[in-house]
């Protein structure tokens, strides 16, 4: 069920009466309809994966229990290696298996070796990384005994499975969302109020930003080799823009909506192509997955209290986990491995924390600005080529300055429709957002006439026709 479809449409309003119908009976029916609720929600993608979603949720809850109980440290590290085995094996099989099979088997037909092997023929269940994601922050925090194991089943299935944050984040802490799930909520009108605002907002981002670039994006991306350099750095903009309308825009729908539960979720992005550098820009680009691994791998490591060199490996290892985090491919690698390259010059010259220290703007952060974006834009090539050899051809035509064609607008008129859509909603999204950064303002603030012309732009500007699934739903 996509947060853009007619199903949804339907599925939230509902749930949202029933949920404060019960507002007035004990705080466990509420709790329970939003689990059942989510349990359905997660079914309508694959009902088959809705078993491993419960059985890891009951893994994890039991081996909470069990590591609270234990007599000794070899009991407790006993059923903390067991979950944590247990939900990174999932991973491995479901995400990871057919890739280091395939790299094993290339790596060793370099040495003149012919492996017969077989992939697994499986789908990757939807979600699969984030709610793998909640539960080891989960037991690894009780490991490290920072919290108490949640007693109640219900709550903590609702905090691993709660619908709005499912299948793509943000990735949730028990610290900060377990102990909304346990109180008792009225109904705020002013917060619900908030909260349609932000889900509208996030669908403008992703059915007239996001899905409309898309058009485009695919054009470019899937026929590189007939198109300038002008053209290819166009499309990968494009690309940016596509993908930060795609994922911020669910992020927002998803806190949007969970502000109608009377709940708040994490926020997961922070105006990231408006970044003066790398540094600030994974402080601001998909924040609860690298506050993640800073809390539960960098720090850990070491982080930045040993030695330059200690410092350097962490963070390459921190990237480049990161890159593979996302998807079973060395474009993916490679990527992380980009964002590393371009952080350790500012890590060596401990100017990594630089922009924390300034966070106002003026004009001359503009030529920082566009630098950051623009190594951004190059990065992204990477992330989005179905392959290296794709990429470096992409990255080899937009370093080929030798034709400067620039015709892909004017092909026909169906292009220059939506050329003309991608620029008048991305121009609003620029200027919307620079006027949110520009006044340190992190809520969305539209005033009725800004939300009647949004209205209008998803209605009639809006991609539905070819309905498009979320991008980060493959991670």
């Amino acid at each position: 069920m996509l947060f853009n479809s007619i199903q949804f449409f339907f599925f939230l309003p509902l749930v949202f009466m029933l949920y404060w119908m019960l507002q007035k009976q004990k705080l466990a029916w509420q709790n329970g309809l939003l689990l059942v609720a989510s349990y359905y929600f997660y079914a309508c993608w694959d009902w088959r994966f809705l078993f491993l979603l419960m059985f890891s949720t009951g893994l994890d809850y039991f081996a909470g229990l069990m590591m609270q109980k234990a007599k000794n440290d070899a009991n407790r590290k006993f059923w903390f290696w067991l979950t944590i085995s247990v939900n990174i094996g999932f991973l491995g099989v479901f995400k990871y298996y057919n890739f280091f099979l395939d790299s094993f088997a290339d790596l060793i037909s370099n040495f003149g070796f012919q492996v017969h092997y077989s992939t697994l023929n499986i789908i990757l269940p939807v979600g699969i990384s984030f709610y793998t994601f909640h539960g080891l922050s989960y037991v690894i925090d009780i490991y490290k005994r920072r919290i108490e194991p949640e007693h109640n089943f219900v709550e903590y299935a609702l905090f691993v499975s709660y619908f709005p944050l499912l299948v793509a984040g943000p990735i949730e802490r028990a610290t900060h969302l377990l102990p909304q799930i346990k109180k008792k909520r009225s109904f705020d009108y002013s917060k619900a109020i908030q909260g349609v605002k932000q889900i509208i907002w996030g669908l403008f981002k992703k059915v007239v930003i996001a899905d409309n670039c898309a058009f485009f994006v695919n054009q470019i991306f899937d026929n590189t080799a007939n198109y300038s350099a002008p053209e290819l750095w166009l499309g990968s903009i494009l690309f940016a823009f596509q993908i930060y309308g795609d994922f911020s825009g669910y992020s927002d729908i998803a806190l949007g909506t969970s502000k109608l539960f009377g709940m708040d979720l994490l926020r997961n992005f922070n105006f990231p192509y408006f970044s003066k550098d790398i540094a600030d820009f994974w402080r601001r680009w998909h924040i609860s997955l690298s506050t993640w691994f800073r809390d539960y791998l960098y720090i850990p490591l070491g982080g930045s209290k040993g030695s330059k060199w200690q410092s350097v490996r962490n963070t390459f290892i921190i990237f480049l986990v990161s890159g593979f985090w996302h998807g079973a491919n060395w474009t993916f690698i490679i990527w992380g491995l980009i964002h590393a390259l371009l952080f350790l010059p500012l890590l060596l010259s401990n100017s990594n924390r630089s922009s924390l220290a300034n966070s106002n703007y003026s004009l001359k952060d503009f030529p920082k600005i566009l630098i950051t974006f623009a190594f951004v834009c190059l990065a992204w090539v990477f992330f989005r080529a179905d392959n290296l050899t794709e990429s470096w051809n992409y990255i080899s035509g937009m370093t080929n300055f030798n034709d400067f064609s620039v015709q892909f607008f004017y092909k026909n008129s169906k292009y220059s429709l939506i050329s003309l859509i991608c620029l008048i909603s991305v121009i609003w999204l620029v200027i919307t957002e620079w006027r949110n950064v520009k006044r340190n303002n992190y809520e969305i603030q539209l005033s009725k006439y800004n939300l009647f012309i949004l209205l209008l732009m998803i209605f009639f500007m809006g991609s539905f026709k070819n309905q498009m699934s979320f991008i980060y739903f493959q991670f």
